[in-house]
């Protein structure tokens, strides 16, 4: 009795000690004792383009025009022109890209995000910095270190000799030729030289036409009404406000409904696959909001249409019992048998083809490249709440251990789904063609009764295959070899350089038509440091003179000790402002036309989705902004009940027709009846989202006073009343 009254004593503090525990993540947590083989469990999505920009995979030296949702991790290059811009996101960073900038990836894994820019003007946007994480930006003369949320901006001349630094919001540090200087928030910097750095201090400075976007998208991401409802370590969450409406389901919680015009649409059957190292087959939607529901979470019918299921929001208070979601390629299964090309080993019979449908909340996924049992327990888990660790552990005893590849004692959520099963050739599926035009008439019975491959298909990739559905492009960095091979500084230091895709091809091939390893991947390096990167040498701090009365502040994350080196003094503030410094680069270079300006969208839009963009306003009182937001919220709940009452009919309509088993062309006319019927009803939805902008809109210029005429000084005669001007 009295043991347990000492345990009950303790248990508070044990509760305690819990819940002061670091959050536990697939990056963090266990990441040690993972199996080497392990992928990263984030990739960065191409969020945004507009202009010129083209895109450079790993591993080749082609350059493509670049396609929305395409997932870009280490190795791949980016080049905006004159004009151009594009946006990146990444676990809880966004990285925009002005124009005339090259941009790649050193390396892009759990704990690490390390940019490589060669030329241009890059902003980073830190929302949230896990304690082991780490965000570094080299350029061709320094390494910067972003060391708290917040808004950099890092600008690289076109000589490579001189890096512009702003911090908006957070703290940082430059390292390069011995020194390392602190830069905090509302300062500017400017480094100059190689060997030996020069570094001036100013305050902040102004915003150009790039910050002032840099901003807006900020706002944006921030003002995002989805983020109730779904993680915010899931990339792409913010796109699905202005496409698709929230519903709450019994079974599932709150699921999303996208706005489609098509009818009969369904998941991973719009848009093509890629191959991505290291994950292998990866699809890549054509929709604008394509990215968090086909990497994340799950897939479920309710009443005859699709919705997602999407990963919980991370909880108030992280314990242990938080896994981070997991990015995977592709949640889909693979149908087998002799006709599909998952159960066709290289050299065996031909195949018709490849066929998948999209993982319910109830199914593991299993990946098709090298994994730890770890892995696909976190995979899983982030993904959908429904999955218990013993079913995914009974999973990957049978898929990994005992290799049975053709799994028939699961039964699979949406496999019996009417029009779940999408299929194409093998030679549409390799070449990175668009699958909905290029689909594969299947039999409803045949699939019923195929085995499904829970892996992926043994089909060895293509060049083009990697290079996904962009055309060449000829816009690429001037002298593309001086591009590639501009050495920068860098703190960390990286992994070897991707082998080339011929290479890896061959590796493939040998692996049955599987991803390669990583451990595999690093055997056929020839190279294990990289020749363009230069390891910047150990460095003393630096304070250095501070322009216009800036005051310097702690360089130091919480709970650190502050960086100083006793043998430098503190010079004084200079009252005057200096002259211009003559190897500042140009801050005002952006030079992007009107038109490519953010819509919301990013380019790609396809027609056959809502294509309203986002609301967008200036600042006001906060009650009104609520009101507004109120609004806003009720004429979407309203229109998402009319279309689902629509889509609902329209099921009804579908089944009765099929049981009527009229002829093809009944069925034609009803699908396009049932298609303008959607359209009108997005049509009527964009009236009324227009009318209430423009109610909303005038609210807020008579709360500013813009409707008011201006005040009549005293004893001054009104306008009617003053006598004529003598001439």
């Amino acid at each position: 009795m009295r043991r347990t009254t000492k345990w009950l004593a303790l248990f508070p503090l044990v509760l305690a000690a819990l819940l002061a525990l670091p959050q536990f993540s697939f990056a963090q947590g266990d990441r040690d004792d993972r199996d080497n083989d392990d992928p990263p469990s984030r990739a960065a999505r191409l969020s945004y383009t507009g202009g010129p920009v083209s895109f450079q995979p790993a591993g080749t030296d082609d350059w493509v025009s670049i396609v929305a949702n395409r997932p870009v991790t280490t190795g791949d290059k980016l080049w905006t022109d004159k004009g151009g811009r594009a946006e990146l996101r990444f676990g809880s960073s966004a990285v925009r890209i002005g124009g005339e900038t090259g941009f790649s990836f050193l390396n892009l894994d759990d704990r690490t995000a390390q940019i490589r820019l060669t030329e241009g003007s890059i902003n980073v946007r830190v929302k949230r910095l896990d304690e082991d994480e780490n965000i570094e930006i080299d350029t061709p003369n320094l390494a910067f270190t972003v060391l708290r949320p917040g808004s950099y901006r890092v600008t690289v001349n076109e000589a490579g000799d001189t890096t512009f630094v702003k911090v908006r919001g957070g703290d940082g540090e430059v390292t390069g030729a011995g020194s390392a200087y602190a830069i905090h928030a509302d300062q500017s910097g400017t480094f100059s030289g190689f060997d030996q750095l020069s570094a001036d201090i100013e305050d902040y400075g102004g915003d150009d036409d790039f910050d002032q976007w840099c901003s807006e998208r900020d706002r944006r991401w921030d003002r995002s009404n989805s983020a109730r409802y779904v993680s915010d370590d899931v990339v792409g969450y913010e796109d699905l406000d202005d496409y698709g409406g929230w519903r709450p389901v019994s079974e599932y919680g709150t699921v999303w409904f996208p706005h489609t015009t098509v009818v009969g649409w369904a998941p991973y059957r719009y848009g093509h696959w890629a191959y991505v190292a290291p994950w292998g087959w990866t699809w890549v939607d054509d929709a604008p909001w394509g990215f968090a529901p086909f990497h994340y979470g799950r897939w479920v019918v309710v009443g005859g249409v699709w919705g997602w299921v999407p990963v919980a929001p991370r909880p108030a208070f992280v314990t242990v019992a938080y896994v981070r979601p997991v990015y995977a390629p592709a949640l889909v299964a693979w149908v087998g048998g002799a006709h599909w090309g998952v159960g066709v080993a290289v050299g065996g019979p031909p195949a018709v083809g490849v066929a998948w449908f999209p993982l319910g909340p109830r199914d593991v996924y299993c990946p098709s490249y090298h994994v730890s049992q770890r892995y696909v327990q976190n995979v899983n888990i982030s993904n959908t709440t429904i999955i218990n660790r013993t079913q995914v552990t009974n999973v990957y005893n049978n898929v990994y251990v005992n290799k049975t590849v053709n799994v028939t004692n699961i039964t699979y959520q949406n496999q019996h789904i009417n029009n779940a099963v999408t299929a194409t050739s093998q030679a549409s599926f390799t070449s990175a063609q668009p699958v909905a035009k290029n689909m594969v008439r299947v039999d409803a019975r045949e699939v019923s009764a195929a085995p499904v491959a829970p892996t992926g298909p043994a089909v060895v990739p293509q060049q083009r295959s990697v290079l996904g559905a962009g055309a060449t492009s000829n816009i690429r960095p001037t002298g593309a070899a001086a591009f590639a091979n501009r050495p920068v500084v860098a703190k960390t230091t990286p992994p070897p350089a991707p082998i080339s895709f011929a290479r890896q091809q061959q590796a493939i091939q040998a692996n049955g038509g599987r991803p390669i390893a990583v451990s595999q991947e690093r055997q056929l390096q020839t190279q294990t440091t990289r020749p363009n990167v230069r390891i910047a040498p150990p460095a003393r701090q630096v304070t250095p003179q501070v322009q216009n009365g800036v005051q310097n502040r702690p360089n130091n994350r919480p709970n650190q000790p502050v960086q100083t080196n006793p043998q430098v003094q503190q010079k004084p503030a200079v009252q005057n402002q200096p002259p211009a410094n003559p190897n500042r680069p140009s801050y005002t270079n952006d030079n992007v036309q009107n038109n490519s300006q953010d819509n919301g969208r990013g380019n790609g839009s396809n027609r056959q989705y809502n294509d309203r963009p986002p609301i967008s306003r200036p600042t006001v009182n906060p009650q009104l902004e609520q009101q507004h937001q109120q609004q806003l919220d009720s004429l979407r709940q309203q229109q998402d009940r009319e279309r689902q009452k629509v889509e609902q009919q329209q099921v009804q309509e579908q089944q009765k027709l099929q049981q009527r088993q009229s002829d093809d062309r009944a069925k034609q006319q009803a699908q396009e009846k049932q298609q303008k019927q959607l359209e009108q009803l997005e049509q009527k939805h964009d009236r009324q989202q227009q009318q209430l902008e423009q109610k909303q809109q005038k609210d807020e210029q008579k709360s500013r006073g813009e409707n008011k005429p201006p005040k009549q000084p005293k004893n001054e005669p009104k306008n009617n009343d003053r006598p004529p001007h003598p001439r």
